[in-house]
C-alpha cells in the first residue's frame, strides 16, 4: 500500500492527520529526531512471527520488544523477530522499514504497547523513510483496533 493509498483511507475514515516530510533516517530514533518529534510520540513498527504468522509490534521509538513480556501478552509459548525476506513483500509501494502500523490494512494482528495510549497524538513512518504521518491516538485506536499490552522496555 502506497502512501497515497493510506493518506485515501484515512480520509475515508474522517480522520485529521498531518504529513511531516524530513531528510531521510533509517532508525526510529533517528526518524524522530529528523522529523522533530518526540521519540515516545513516534511509532515504531517491528513484524514478529507468532508461530506460522506474522503480526506487528507497535512500540515507541527509544523503546524495544520485549520478547518474554510478549509472550505473555500475545498468550503463545514462542514470538520471535521476523526476518525482512519473509515480510518485504507483503507491503508492496512500502520501503523496508517503512511500513506503517496498519497491520489490519495487510491481513495482520497488530499489537500496540500501552504506552503509546499516554500521549494524544501518535507519528508514524508512512511508507518511505523521509515521511511521517501524525494523527490522533484515539483514531489509530478506533481504526486498527490494537490488542495493548506491556511488552517493550526502554533500551
Amino acid at each position: 500500500m502506497p502512501v497515497s493509498q493510506l493518506k485515501e483511507f484515512l480520509d475515508s475514515q474522517s480522520v485529521k492527520y498531518v504529513t511531516i516530510s524530513h531528510s531521510p533516517a533509517y532508525t526510529a530514533q533517528g526518524v524522530a529526531a529528523s522529523a522533530h518529534v518526540p521519540g515516545m510520540e513516534l511509532a515504531k513498527t517491528v513484524v514478529v512471527r507468532i508461530g506460522d504468522e506474522l503480526a506487528m509490534a507497535v512500540l515507541p521509538a527509544p523503546y524495544k520488544v520485549d520478547f518474554e513480556l510478549f509472550r505473555g501478552v500475545a498468550g503463545v509459548e514462542k514470538v520471535e523477530l521476523a526476518a525482512e525476506e519473509e515480510f518485504q513483500s507483503m507491503f508492496p509501494g512500502c520501503e523496508v522499514g517503512a511500513m506503517p502500523p496498519f497491520g489490519n490494512l495487510y491481513g495482520m494482528k497488530v499489537f500496540a504497547a500501552e504506552s503509546l495510549a499516554e500521549d494524544e497524538e501518535i507519528a508514524f513512518n508512512a511508507c518511505s523513510h523521509t515521511e511521517l504521518i501524525k494523527m490522533s491516538y484515539k483514531d489509530f485506536e478506533r481504526l486498527v483496533k490494537p490488542i495493548l499490552g506491556r511488552f517493550s522496555s526502554h533500551k
